[in-house]
């Protein structure tokens, strides 16, 4: 793949949604023990695969079990694309479905393989 999730997406673009707040509420309800792991830790069997298969490695270890097994997974959704999206595993992939006609939106997705944490990072339209 050869390629940082950092590449997937222009910063400050008009209807760039970022998640981080939520990301760190969530984070600092279960470090005070509000939530339980597996509420936080319940990563659907095919994100699990698509982290195995279609990611790239995310910077830093997972925020919950501290493994370096922290991947990102881009999701894009559109027209004439499959109702569950489509995976993105490369630029070039991007810029194909950028060439097409429609509005296309991009959710890009933090996924520990080890302990099934999994977050929404943030939505764009392409």
């Amino acid at each position: 793949m050869g390629f940082s999730p950092s590449e997937l997406v222009e910063p400050n673009l008009a209807g760039d949604v970022s998640y981080l707040l939520e990301r760190n509420r969530i984070l600092g309800q279960y470090g005070q023990g509000e939530i339980a792991r597996d509420d936080i830790c319940d990563a659907h069997p095919e994100l699990i695969r698509a982290a195995h298969h279609y990611s790239e490695r995310a910077d830093g270890s997972c925020p919950v079990c501290d493994k370096e097994t922290l991947r990102v997974v881009s999701y894009v959704f559109g027209p004439r694309l499959p109702s569950y999206g489509r995976c993105v595993n490369s630029p070039g992939d991007l810029k194909r479905i950028r060439r097409r006609k429609g509005t296309f939106t991009c959710y890009t997705v933090e996924v520990c393989s080890q302990c099934f944490w999994n977050h929404l990072q943030r939505a764009y339209i392409l």
